[in-house]
C-alpha cells in the first residue's frame, strides 16, 4: 500500500472531524452522536447513531455534506422530529374476537353441555405437560377435585403420545 493511498484517507477523516467539532461547537451539543438529531432522513425522522457510525466510516465526505446542509449553513438549526411510529398494541389484528376470561368460560359450559368435544379441547386453555403435573399433585395435596385440571392433564398426555407415535 503506497503512501498516496493512505493519505486522501486521513485528509477526509480531518475534514470531516474539523467539519463534526464545528456543527458540535453551533449546536452546543455534548458529544457528536448527539448530531444525529439534527440530519433529517428521506424516510423522516432524524438519522440513527448507527447510520452515523457506519457514514463516518464508509462515507465520510456524504456525512460531512450533510451536517454543512443540516447544521453548519443553516441558520437556526433545529432538532428534528422523531419518525412516527405506531402506538403499543396498534398492530394487533382487529378481525379476531377476543373474549373475556368469563366469556370463555361459560362459551367453555355450553360446550361442555352439548358434548361437543373438539370445541371443549378448542377452548380449553392448553397447559404445558409439566405444568399441569405440578398443578394436579398440587390440588391433590390440599385435597381438591379440579376436573377441569384432570382434563387438562389427560389432553396433554394424549398430544405428547400423538407427537411421539408421529
Amino acid at each position: 500500500m503506497s503512501h498516496e493511498a493512505v493519505e486522501p484517507k486521513t485528509k477526509n477523516l480531518r475534514e470531516i472531524e474539523d467539519v463534526i467539532a464545528r456543527a458540535i461547537k453551533k449546536v452546543g451539543a455534548k458529544r457528536e452522536s448527539d448530531l444525529c438529531r439534527y440530519i433529517s432522513m428521506p424516510g423522516g425522522g432524524y438519522m440513527h447513531h448507527f447510520t452515523w457510525k457506519k457514514k463516518k466510516t464508509k462515507q465520510p465526505q456524504e456525512l460531512g455534506a450533510l451536517i454543512e446542509e443540516s447544521i453548519i449553513n443553516s441558520n437556526h438549526p433545529s432538532m428534528v422530529a422523531p419518525k412516527p411510529r405506531a402506538a403499543r398494541g396498534s398492530r394487533k389484528r382487529r378481525s379476531a374476537v377476543t373474549f373475556t376470561r368469563i366469556q370463555l368460560e361459560q362459551l367453555l359450559g355450553m360446550a361442555r353441555q352439548t358434548g361437543n368435544k373438539e370445541m371443549v379441547s378448542l377452548l380449553s386453555p392448553q397447559l404445558p405437560l409439566e405444568k399441569c403435573k405440578r398443578e394436579l399433585i398440587a390440588s391433590i395435596r390440599h385435597n381438591r377435585v379440579e376436573t377441569e385440571l384432570w382434563n387438562a392433564f389427560s389432553e396433554a398426555v394424549n398430544a405428547q403420545q400423538m407427537i411421539q407415535n408421529s
